[in-house]
């Protein structure tokens, strides 16, 4: 049975039925591990689903009216989907199992996937990312992470999670400690996306969890917000951690510095914090050959050129800064393009007026980069990965995402740990 068929003939059932916002998701999560009953979904939920693809299977009930599926484990066999024509199918066998929080694309899940993992919750709010996540995995990442019950939240070895920055609320603290009252952990988190990741670690106790978020998240409030994130997993939650920026420039040609945090539950895997290996490039068995600048920009492209009003504002910034002796302005990549040229980092903003990278034109006017150059700028596959969103979305999807392959590198040793130094 194709996937596609599946999915929209037992939402049309379900909707039937249940009012629930996140449907679609847990339908796509449950069609993708039918042994696991996920958040929002019952087995009533399950019992519809099965009597819309499987009709002969119904049993009347004794008052001869409402029916009944037989929902014995043997049925779950049948439920052999056809996912082959998803750029990247459900792996059929898996050595971990993982989540992805705060999912955007799913950078963090084609790493562990490619790592043998097999991924049993999503969540992403934004719904324009929904849709490039579906178009690629099959499944549809639940929406507010807040809205979900962090017990219902599948079993898992690895959480990952490339989470927003909020700033903490450190002055409440500070005020609360100068009259002498009581403050616990969660007043200093209350309120943050990072206490969501917080809650699901501590319910949910996985074996290992990697984070990523901005170079800067060290620096920032002068070190205090950092204090609080490493305070909050190493000293409340009691995972062994380790942390370190690394640079993507060594997977793909673009200077994209991030902080990666990996933690190990310590009552399952036996390890030191000087033992947890963040790698810095990629191993030698990877085989990865990373791409160059001037293998990825296309000779000719028509439509992106900047527009007047565009390129002369830019002019205009960048002429203002160099007078007050500051570096800022738009980044511009001379044709030909050198042999281990990088570019500078791509952001969200991108689709405005593509500033930071831009490609000269002998002749006219500087253009931005197509969508297929950028992505491949974070490791992703042109011809392969699907963006089912507008340009302008697309872009910013890419501005937000990770540099995968990067992400790959940790998930391969997160894997190595999770099989050589588990706990008997």
């Amino acid at each position: 049975m194709h996937y596609t068929q599946v999915i929209e003939k037992c939402l049309a059932a379900l909707q039937e039925k249940f009012a629930n916002d996140e449907l679609r998701s847990s339908l796509t999560h449950w069609l993708q591990s039918p042994d696991i009953l996920p958040p929002c979904f019952t087995s009533e939920h399950r019992s519809c689903v099965l009597a819309a693809i499987f009709p002969d299977l119904l049993d009347k009930k004794a008052d001869g009216n409402s029916l009944e599926v037989r929902t014995e484990p043997p049925l779950q066999l049948l439920l052999s989907l056809d996912w082959e024509n998803l750029p990247y199918p459900p792996p059929k066998i898996w050595d971990f199992t993982f989540i992805d929080l705060f999912a955007g694309i799913g950078g963090f899940r084609q790493a562990f996937q490619e790592a043998k993992g097999k991924c049993v919750f999503s969540s992403e709010w934004d719904s324009a990312a929904q849709k490039t996540y579906e178009a690629n995995y099959g499944e549809t990442p639940y929406g507010d992470i807040r809205k979900i019950r962090k017990s219902d939240i599948p079993a898992h070895d690895v959480l990952c999670a490339g989470f927003p920055c909020q700033p903490f609320s450190l002055a409440g603290v500070s005020k609360k400690k100068s009259l002498g009252r009581k403050h616990g952990f969660e007043d200093e988190t209350q309120g943050t996306l990072f206490f969501e990741i917080k809650e699901t670690l501590a319910v949910k106790r996985p074996a290992a969890f990697m984070l990523e978020n901005v170079k800067n998240l060290l620096s920032h409030d002068k070190g205090k917000t950092f204090e609080v994130i490493r305070h909050t997993l190493e000293d409340v939650l009691g995972y062994v951690i380790n942390w370190k920026v690394v640079d993507g420039s060594n997977w793909v040609p673009q200077r994209r510095e991030r902080i990666f945090i990996v933690g190990y539950n310590p009552d399952i895997i036996d390890i030191r914090k000087e033992e947890i290996v963040i790698p810095s490039k990629p191993f030698p068995e990877e085989n990865y050959v990373a791409k160059e600048l001037r293998d990825i920009i296309l000779p000719s492209v028509e439509g992106y050129t900047l527009g007047v009003g565009t390129w002369a504002t830019l002019e205009r910034h960048k002429a203002y800064h160099e007078a007050k002796g500051n570096g800022f302005g738009y980044g511009l990549h001379k044709v030909p393009i050198k042999p281990g040229e990088i570019t500078r980092t791509i952001s969200a903003r991108y689709h405005k007026d593509g500033a930071e990278i831009l490609i000269e034109q002998p002749g006219q006017r500087p253009r931005r980069l197509t969508v297929e150059e950028a992505m491949q700028l974070q490791g992703y596959q042109p011809g392969k990965f699907i963006f089912p969103v507008s340009k302008t979305q697309a872009y910013k999807q890419i501005g937000n995402s990770v540099v995968w392959p990067a992400v790959r590198s940790c998930a391969f040793e997160i894997a190595k740990i999770l099989q050589s130094r588990r706990k008997l």
